[in-house]
């Protein structure tokens, strides 16, 4: 299906491969990270100037024909570029530019002394070459060229370096239909389902979990930390039943599954548009003594699009639509914002939808955003869940989505709308930063789009569904859905004693058994 992808020379809007030669000094200078631009490391450009792949190829032809369009999106989105980045973006490319055209002009004129030199090589005795007043300018010409060259290179690496530094963190282009400003500017595109009606007090997930002991959160924090949670029993098979109901669902619509890494390189985050060393980033980073560079993921999408970096598809395999389900790592900043319960966890499974599609419209990848979040909503509604649609608003697209859906769902037991998936269509953000193609017949590349979506987060899908589907006798239904994989219609409680906790920290603490005598 797929074809590494070398170094690339762009024709036009086509691609050939060319055998690397010299990488514009990337493999010879590099500034360290604390000198980069406004402090900030980018593990992407730092993989690229090791050779590990080929240069990001941003649309800078855009960026500086259409500038005030740029910096009016830059300043409508959240993020730590403002206005005047987007022209000293546009100032450092347009001098970077400048020179390499006389790094060019310089190399042709020297191919053309080298050639003319070898003419007279042949004509003369080499005994005489040296007198030939000739020859004498053609070598001064020759030796000029190359210490102009010898400035200009070094000059260019840091252009470059400074480029990319900046560049790479400029977002995606913004949907024209997106509402612009904070999360409370969401646009509601649609509500599904009814709200749940109780003659009793509805109860909170965290309650209604513990009566029936299928999730501890309580007495952990000297077992596995803040925000971590267990299931168990039929919490446990309740994660089972949606993993394999969701993947179920999309494997029959054609979907791919895959069972991707945990642990990624950092310049695979950066390259999907997100910031593994941003000052309270929530990617987790393993011991550099041990693992240097390797983070671990916080959604499946970095994964599968690690799958898809420096390769390029067949067009006749377009569009690629792949599900995989992994464990999610996320650090949790905000101790004091959902402290208790699943809602804001460190570490939870997720089904993820990954898709490829071609840019020959310009229409494909927003054809398939509409049916990723057809699929969500098949399946939100088959577990019986009210929840609504929101078109969100510029500062919640992050920096790669060109538009994104979320999907809140009622909780009652929150007493309002929580997120449990979102969807978003990235267009060739991530492709080229990540080098993901598509080959056509006859061997041109051309960047694809990508778009990714939450088929199911398990633990605040689990929160919609025990607080839905609670019952006054204590009980929680199953989904008609969900039934085949659970082997049941009903949560019930459990017929044994609960463990009872025996540790220090309690008011009443039981007498410890005494020791036997040896």
């Amino acid at each position: 299906m797929a074809t590494s992808v070398g170094m690339l020379v762009r024709l036009g809007a086509s691609y050939i491969l060319k055998p690397a030669s010299r990488r514009c000094a990337w493999e010879t200078v590099l500034l360290s990270p604390r000198r980069c631009a406004h402090n900030i490391r980018s593990s992407l450009y730092e993989h690229v100037s090791q050779g590990y792949s080929d240069k990001p190829d941003l649309d800078m032809r855009a960026v500086c024909e259409e500038t005030d369009k740029v910096v009016s999106n830059v300043e409508s989105r959240k993020g730590d570029l403002e206005g005047a980045d987007v022209r000293e973006i546009v100032a450092v490319w347009q001098q970077l530019q400048e020179v390499r055209r006389q790094i060019s002009s310089l190399e042709r004129q020297k191919e053309e002394i080298s050639t003319y030199v070898k003419a007279l090589v042949e004509q003369h005795d080499k005994k005489i070459l040296p007198s030939l007043p000739e020859f004498a300018k053609a070598r001064d010409e020759g030796r000029q060229i190359r210490l102009s060259l010898k400035q200009l290179y070094p000059r260019e690496s840091e252009l470059e370096q400074q480029h990319y530094l900046r560049a790479l963190r400029l977002p995606n282009t913004t949907h024209p239909s997106v509402p612009v400003g904070d999360e409370s500017q969401a646009r509601v595109v649609e509500l599904v389902g009814q709200k749940p009606e109780f003659d009793f007090k509805a109860e909170g997930h965290l309650e209604i979990g513990e009566q029936l002991d299928i999730i501890r959160q309580r007495r952990l924090a000297h077992v596995s930390g803040h925000r971590s949670y267990y299931l168990r029993g039929a919490g446990a098979r309740l994660q089972m039943a949606l993993q394999n109901f969701a993947l179920d669902i999309l494997q029959r619509r054609g979907f791919v599954p895959m069972v991707v890494p945990d642990m990624l390189k950092a310049a695979v985050f950066e390259g999907c548009g997100m910031q593994p060393h941003a000052h309270q980033s929530q990617v987790y980073s393993l011991d550099p003594s041990h693992f240097p560079d390797l983070n671990l993921a916080g959604t499946g999408e970095v994964g599968v699009a690690g799958y898809f970096m420096d390769h390029a598809v067949n067009y006749k395999d377009l569009p690629v639509r792949t599900v995989c389900c992994s464990t999610c790592y996320r650090a949790e900043t905000e101790k004091g914002k959902e402290a208790w319960g699943l809602y804001r966890v460190h570490h939870f499974n997720k089904v993820e939808m990954f898709g490829v599609s071609a840019d020959d419209t310009g229409e494909e990848s927003a054809q398939m955003l509409e049916e990723f979040v057809s699929l969500q909503k098949e399946i939100f509604s088959a577990l019986e869940l009210h929840y609504r649609v929101l078109d969100m608003p510029t500062q919640e697209l992050g920096a790669p989505a060109h538009r994104k859906f979320d999907i809140e769902a009622w909780m009652p037991g929150r007493g309002s709308y929580g997120e449990i998936s979102s969807a978003s269509n990235c267009t060739d953000y991530q492709s080229r930063r990540l080098n993901i193609l598509y080959e056509k017949e006859g061997g041109s590349l051309h960047y694809a789009h990508t778009v990714n979506a939450t088929a199911c987060a398990i633990p605040r899908t689990i929160i919609a569904i025990l607080e839905t589907h609670q019952t006054k006798d204590g009980t929680v239904r199953v989904p008609r859905a969900l039934q085949p994989y659970m082997g049941s219609e009903v949560i019930e409680k459990p017929k044994y004693i609960p463990l009872k906790y025996i540790g220090p920290n309690q008011p009443h603490q039981p007498p410890r058994p005494t020791p036997k005598p040896r």
